[in-house]
């Protein structure tokens, strides 16, 4: 069973946010939009003791509501596409995991509080964009409509799923896209490549990164004809490139993992920084995304 788009929404105007974009997200590709809300049983009646009379009910009551209020936020506005509302008895990142196993995309608003509490600062989002087996789209910063998909490209394997999402995401929301190939750490092809200079075998770095963008990105223009790409090769650090890319862009996508420059990126710092300071919603694609599209 496909679980097609899941938002998860705690009440805040953040989930509501997010919930708007995932409703358009599910109507581009034609996918259910899942409203979530986890109401799990508080730390505090772990360990044997039994939540007060009426608890369970009422958390039960309470988790619909905003459930409903979400639904209704983006109802009207996408009359045909198809809703469907859960109030789930677990916690919000057992459920949440659970639901990537067949989902299309988790999405989720960009600050949280109570059952979705420290949706960003704590657990719940970093457990999500390191262990979803979906991508996972974190809706923050602002909306530029007329902004381009950006996506962090650096040539691995790793990073394939990274250039399917943006490549769809540009094509179904018909925007330009920018493909950012940055590097700085040091890493071992790039110290072998300066040694090779004594023995003639020697390519400048600016040109070696400038093959491996050209090569990430073959085929995937002939596959989407109507997408303009724009190709940028930057020397610096990858998370402040990303960082000041997302000023001007509708979408920042990223891999799960990489090499070079952006290895680590979802364990290392240039992940939360996006996760956390980006200023436009940002798209983490998982090795696992599920294949096809609109």
């Amino acid at each position: 069973m496909s679980w097609g788009i899941v938002a998860g929404v705690d009440g805040t105007r953040a989930s509501l946010r997010g919930v708007s974009w995932a409703a358009e997200e599910a109507a581009l590709r034609n996918e259910p939009l899942f409203v979530v809300n986890a109401f799990g049983i508080a730390d505090v009646f772990y360990g044997g003791a039994l939540p007060p009379s009426g608890w369970l009910e009422a958390r039960r009551t309470e988790s619909e509501t905003i459930v409903g209020a979400a639904v209704t936020a983006v109802e009207e506005r996408y009359a045909r596409l198809e809703i469907v509302r859960e109030s789930v008895v677990d916690a919000p990142i057992p459920l949440l995991l659970q639901r990537s196993e067949d989902a299309r995309m988790i999405v989720l608003g960009s600050a949280g509080r109570g059952v979705l509490g420290d949706l960003l600062a704590g657990s719940t989002a970093s457990a999500l964009v390191a262990h979803a087996k979906c991508p996972v789209a974190v809706i923050r910063g602002e909306d530029r409509l007329e902004a381009p998909v950006v996506v962090g490209v650096d040539g691995s394997a790793a990073g394939e799923p990274a250039l399917v999402m943006a490549f769809e995401e540009a094509s179904l929301r018909k925007a330009p896209l920018v493909a950012v190939h940055s590097w700085s750490d040091a890493d071992s092809a790039q110290v072998f490549a300066a040694a090779r200079a004594a023995y003639g075998d020697f390519e400048p770095l600016r040109d070696a990164e400038k093959r491996v963008l050209a090569e990430a990105l073959a085929g995937w223009q002939e596959k989407y004809p109507d997408v303009t790409v724009q190709r940028v090769l930057e020397e610096d650090r990858p998370r402040q490139r990303l960082l000041d890319w997302s000023r001007r862009a509708r979408l920042v996508v990223v891999g799960s993992r990489g090499r070079g420059g952006f290895t680590g990126l979802l364990l290392g710092s240039t992940s939360q920084a996006l996760v956390q300071h980006a200023e436009c919603p940002v798209l983490v694609a998982r090795s696992a995304a599920k294949d096809g599209g609109s």
